[in-house]
């Protein structure tokens, strides 16, 4: 009798674990975060900017928008500093004066929101 028990416990458990895969509903997340691998940015000073127009510069340049990407997902900007993430191509500052701004990275040194771009000055580290 006892044998009995054990294998149609036995046979139970493997019927529920065949079938579980295909009842489970995949786990959504309350918010969708942005997909993609977490990166850093290239070290360095980024200068932030407005295209101008034909008739004068070629862009406007936003100082107030800078800033500096420094170790361990860190920037300082003129108001103070704070840290950042990069999932895939959306940087996301996490801390700071800059908190909750994002942007979209467009090159390996250049990132964009809108129509402003900001760009990492060479020879910053």
């Amino acid at each position: 009798m006892k044998t009995r028990y054990v294998f149609l416990l036995t046979a139970f458990a493997a019927a529920v674990a065949a079938v579980a895969p295909a009842v489970a509903q995949p786990s959504q997340p309350t918010s969708q975060p942005s997909g993609g691998m977490l990166r850093t940015m290239p070290h360095g000073v980024y200068q932030c900017a407005l295209p101008g127009d034909a008739g004068g510069k070629a862009f406007e340049v936003q100082e107030s928008e800078g800033f500096r990407i420094r170790p361990s997902s860190g920037y300082t900007s003129p108001d103070g500093s704070g840290t950042y993430i990069l999932r895939g191509k959306e940087l996301t500052f996490t801390r700071g004066p800059k908190k909750g701004e994002r942007l979209t990275r467009v090159g390996t040194n250049q990132l964009k929101r809108g129509e402003l771009i900001c760009t990492r000055l060479t020879g910053t580290d």
